[in-house]
């Protein structure tokens, strides 16, 4: 009978030996389709990374261009400032000189209109200021072709 046991002893054997090697082969099994998954999960990722830099460098295009436009924009709205600016300082100038002229001239017709009297001693009034010889009287004609000078030193801010 020993041996009969023995050879059940050496078929336990045979059999854990290869339930073993079953549990070896199937463990070796789920190794390998882990490090398959793991692969295919690292490409997945490598590939979502990749994706999102292409992204983000046809983000920064996008923003570098919108980023020249507005600059050209601005340096464009700028130049149009200025020379708007510098066209209002030469109208102020000129509204001041204007003003300064006009100034004059009534000086001017105040003096010939207190200055010249009749032989009455009553003013002559009316024949200075609405006559046509007044238009053309060398005093009045001082003013009628002088040019109106303005310049950028001359701005009023």
């Amino acid at each position: 009978m020993a041996p009969s046991t023995g050879n059940s002893s050496t078929c336990t054997k045979f059999q854990s030996s290869g339930s073993e090697e079953d549990l070896k082969v199937l463990m070796d099994q789920r190794k390998n389709k882990r490090k398959v998954s793991n692969r295919e999960s690292a490409r997945r990722c490598r590939m979502r990374k990749q994706n999102h830099i292409d992204d983000m460098m046809n983000q920064v295009s996008q923003l570098t261009k919108d980023k020249s436009e507005i600059l050209t924009s601005v340096n464009i709205t700028t130049q149009h400032y200025l020379k708007v600016e510098a066209e209002n300082s030469i109208l102020r100038t000129q509204i001041v000189e204007l003003n300064q002229r006009f100034e004059s001239l009534n000086g001017i017709i105040n003096l010939i209109n207190t200055s010249t009297t009749n032989g009455n001693g009553a003013y002559e009034r009316d024949c200075y200021v609405n006559s046509d010889e007044n238009f053309m009287n060398p005093i009045n004609m001082l003013y009628l072709n002088e040019p109106i000078m303005a310049s950028e030193d001359n701005f009023l801010w």
